[in-house]
């Protein structure tokens, strides 16, 4: 991976992953001691450049690994650790040890789902993750493979949150719904991402997910995704 594309991954890789997890903020009271909530300020930061900060959050994965190995949330974010600096190592030249990093770190996530298929606090950082980082493969058989993951994690995410889906706030709904529908427009089921596209367009008008919803409904073609306001707690 080119060291200008992986700059490029970890700028979307953050605001994916800020962005989704803003929709765990909405989920049901019982979910009130979150492993993300100890761990993903410190992810944030190391993502952004703070070796300390990464280091933190990899540290305290893995105390939680020591003596619970089948933590999923433990898991899933020490396995997007792992991914990001296979980045690193690729950026320096160290291939070899890049594929070890991005091999452990989708094994690691992919067990975390395996362990916790229900959990929104595993599916949406590893959704997270593979949309991003499909962005940047040149393999077009892996980035189908990782965009196909990506859109089930969300899927799943929508079925446990659709009782109660309508009472979650713009972001978090904006969010998971435009996740899906591109993805399925990146695999080229236009017919799927379209249902989506005009859910958007249905449930949240006047809004930026809506506005970018028509765009694809007219043009099935769409600017380079981003995190639309990620950091607006009033979203």
């Amino acid at each position: 991976m080119k060291r200008t594309k992986w700059k490029l991954f970890i700028a979307g890789a953050i605001a994916f992953i800020v962005g989704f997890l803003t929709a765990l903020r909405s989920a049901p009271a019982q979910q009130t001691d979150r492993f993300d909530m100890k761990v993903r300020e410190s992810f944030f930061a190391g993502f952004a450049g703070d070796k300390e900060a990464l280091a933190r959050g990899m540290k305290a994965s893995e105390e939680v690994l020591a003596t619970n190995p089948k933590n999923a949330e433990a898991l899933v974010w020490h396995g997007s650790g792992l991914t990001f600096q296979s980045g690193q190592s690729f950026m320096t030249g160290d291939q070899q040890k890049g594929m070890e990093l991005w091999t452990r770190g989708v094994k690691e996530m992919q067990t975390a789902v395996d362990l916790a298929p229900d959990s929104p606090a595993v599916r949406i950082p590893r959704g997270a993750d593979l949309l991003a980082i499909s962005r940047f493969v040149s393999d077009p058989e892996l980035a189908q493979s990782l965009v196909k993951d990506g859109v089930a994690d969300f899927e799943r995410v929508y079925k446990i949150q659709k009782p109660y889906f309508e009472t979650l706030g713009t972001h978090p709904r904006g969010e998971l719904l435009f996740g899906i529908a591109e993805g399925y427009s990146r695999l080229g089921d236009e017919e799927k991402a379209r249902v989506y596209f005009e859910q958007i367009r249905a449930d949240l008008p006047n809004t930026p997910y809506a506005k970018r919803a028509a765009i694809w409904l007219e043009t099935q073609q769409l600017p380079e995704t981003q995190c639309i306001g990620c950091h607006n707690p009033h979203n």
